[in-house]
């Protein structure tokens, strides 16, 4: 056998149907679209419509609102600090502030700042300059000898 002899089974494979082609092909005229009206028409999608009957997406009640004043922090748990400092890329001497952690790899971007969550152990003495923390994470921080300033008290204090 040869690569020139090589075929599909009879029967496998059909050849498109070319629509609007003439009353003969079968699919002309209005190329099985039906007829008339917006439908029938290309580039239209009428979503939602429920032919003049109010729309089950207006009938329903809003819900929910955008706050604009919403604060998103970058949640860090202890137990992760405490793992980024044993593997050397956070340093115990320097302050843990946003760019330490982006540097460290802990967090991709600043946001809002950082809140720090009191999950997991903390065993290294650690100074944290950081935007918010849990009562948790602020014993625990404290337990181990360390200290937490947070700076959004500050500049609520300070305007």
């Amino acid at each position: 056998m040869k690569l020139n002899e090589l075929s599909d089974n009879p029967g496998s494979t059909k050849n498109r149907m070319r629509v609007g082609r003439g009353i003969g092909s079968g699919k002309g005229k209005t190329g099985g679209r039906g007829v008339k009206g917006q439908k029938a028409r290309t580039g239209v999608a009428i979503k939602g419509f429920e032919g003049g009957q109010m729309p089950l997406h207006r009938r329903l009640p809003k819900r929910g609102f955008y706050n604009p004043f919403s604060t998103d922090y970058n949640e860090v748990n202890i137990g992760r600090i405490q793992q980024a400092v044993d593997a050397g890329k956070l340093d115990a001497k320097a302050a843990v502030t946003v760019d330490a952690l982006i540097a460290a790899g802990l967090i991709a971007k600043p946001r809002d700042g950082v809140k720090i969550l009191g999950n997991g152990e903390i065993k290294a003495k650690l100074a944290f300059e950081v935007a918010a923390a849990s009562k948790g994470a602020i014993a625990a921080i404290e337990g181990a000898g360390g200290s937490v300033k947070l700076l959004a008290a500050e500049a609520a204090s300070a305007s």
